[in-house]
């Protein structure tokens, strides 16, 4: 199947682009401005479908408005009569073409074009309709308020909010990339019809920059978003996409002691922390219990015994554990429990436990394993012993 897609270059067009070419079959014609008249003449005389992206929104004069977007689209269809070619076309509009100010004239003119062509030729033509478009690789301080804010955000820049409680309606380019992949299905469909809504989530100008914000912070809270929603997942991989090439990492705040070094990695009130460990030969880490908390080991690297007792028993148990086997131990409540470095090099472990650490409220008691001390257990107001 042979594909063209005008504005190959824009922020939709470099998505589709990246979705289409993981898929087998397809030859890909990309125009944008730039490229050579002839990938758009040979696209539109092979073209099986056209992706039209291609336009025109913050132009210098308001004529910009009718040759980027109504004429772009007659030259197209126009083309295709002279070759006789009934190619599918794909319109990406906007939901300003229900309004009367120049860009949304210029975007219902190219899709009556649209219509006109699909009605004379019997071709399958569609138009999406998008309201604002929000991902990865979206040009911030332009038109978009979700790059600018993310952009801005990641790079320590301040950020204008005209009016908080203004809100919006964004759509994730990930949505628009996989409707449109869906296109590439309908043969033997014809004549002309507007697409059905995509997926769009409302938030306001206030909340939209708070969440953002809160992403940036995470570095530091080690508290992540919350992922049950599909838009903080697809809004925190749009903010991550804008970080500096030079500030993809980040190190850790370290609590070191005799025994090692102990790092926090991720927090989440619905799942609990994730941190890690680093242990000397012969140290033993933990010797404490949990009423309700649970937690889960592996070792990365070295070699251990993790042992378990009863708070009520004198049974020890022991697993022996190796980082050459990445093998998870399960922690259950009312079980003493330690770790011992058996090994000849530093210990590295990985822990998850099912609640974040409050100190207030630590659910964490001290007893030995293997020594049941006689006197009441106290509780542990710091984080691992």
């Amino acid at each position: 199947m042979n594909i063209l897609i005008t504005g190959s270059k824009g922020f939709v067009g470099q998505n589709l682009v990246a979705q289409l070419k993981r898929r087998e079959g397809l030859a890909l014609f990309e125009y944008d401005l730039g490229s050579d008249a002839a990938v758009l003449g040979e696209g539109l005389r092979q073209a099986d479908v056209i992706f039209h992206l291609a336009g025109v929104n913050r132009p210098k004069n308001e004529a910009e408005f009718h040759i980027g977007n109504t004429g772009s689209t007659e030259e197209i269809c126009s083309r295709l009569r002279e070759l006789d070619r009934r190619s599918r076309i794909v319109l990406a509009s906007s939901i300003q073409a229900e309004l009367d100010n120049p860009y949304g004239v210029s975007k219902r003119n190219a899709e009556e074009v649209l219509r006109r062509f699909a009605e004379e030729s019997g071709a399958a033509c569609v138009v999406y309709r998008f309201k604002n478009l929000f991902g990865k690789w979206c040009r911030p301080n332009y038109n978009s308020v979700t790059a600018t804010f993310c952009h801005n955000i990641a790079h320590d820049l301040p950020i204008q909010i005209s009016d908080p409680a203004n809100e919006l309606e964004l759509t994730y380019i990930d949505d628009v990339v996989a409707a449109f992949s869906r296109e590439l299905d309908g043969a033997g469909e014809t004549g002309f019809r507007f697409a059905g809504e995509l997926p769009s989530y409302r938030v306001s100008l206030g909340e939209l920059a708070e969440t953002i914000q809160s992403f940036r912070d995470v570095r530091t809270s080690l508290f992540l978003p919350d992922f049950s929603q599909p838009f903080i997942r697809a809004l925190y991989a749009t903010y991550l996409s804008y970080l500096a090439e030079d500030n993809f990492g980040y190190s850790l705040k370290q609590f070191s002691d005799e025994r090692g070094e102990l790092a926090e990695l991720l927090k989440s009130p619905h799942a609990g922390q994730i941190f890690v460990s680093r242990t000397r030969p012969g140290i033993t880490r933990g010797n404490h219990y949990h009423d309700s908390k649970v937690e889960k080991f592996v070792v990365l690297e070295g070699d251990a015994v993790i042992r378990f007792r009863h708070i009520s028993g004198d049974k020890v148990i022991e697993y022996p554990v190796s980082g050459r086997e990445f093998r998870v131990v399960d922690i259950p409540p009312g079980y003493t429990h330690a770790i011992e470095n058996v090994g000849m090099a530093d210990m590295v472990v990985l822990f998850w436990a099912s609640d974040v650490f409050d100190s207030d409220y630590p659910d964490t008691f001290w007893l030995d394993v293997k020594n049941p001390p006689q006197r009441t257990q106290r509780p542990i107001r710091r984080g691992w012993m």
